[in-house]
């Protein structure tokens, strides 16, 4: 992957868990009104979408690298 990806990736991932932790205590502490529930109810599930789309790519990342380590001998007996 390239830099400029990895970077945008980290962006995304750090920038979604705030937003849903934002979100999460301005609920909790009764900071909208009910119309807008809805749209920011679709906000934290995208932010959530990207965490798992992130942690996904992270995950397979480190799939590939482990793929690429080059075997260590076996010697039979």
């Amino acid at each position: 992957m390239s830099e400029n990806v990895e970077q945008l990736q980290e962006l995304a991932n750090r920038s979604s868990r705030s937003m849903v932790a934002v979100i999460d205590a301005v609920t909790q502490r009764g900071g909208f009104k009910g119309e807008e529930l809805s749209t920011i109810g679709q906000l934290r599930d995208q932010c959530i979408a990207v965490i798992q789309l992130c942690e996904q790519m992270t995950q397979d990342d480190a799939m590939e690298v482990e793929d690429e380590a080059p075997a260590e001998d076996v010697v039979a007996e």
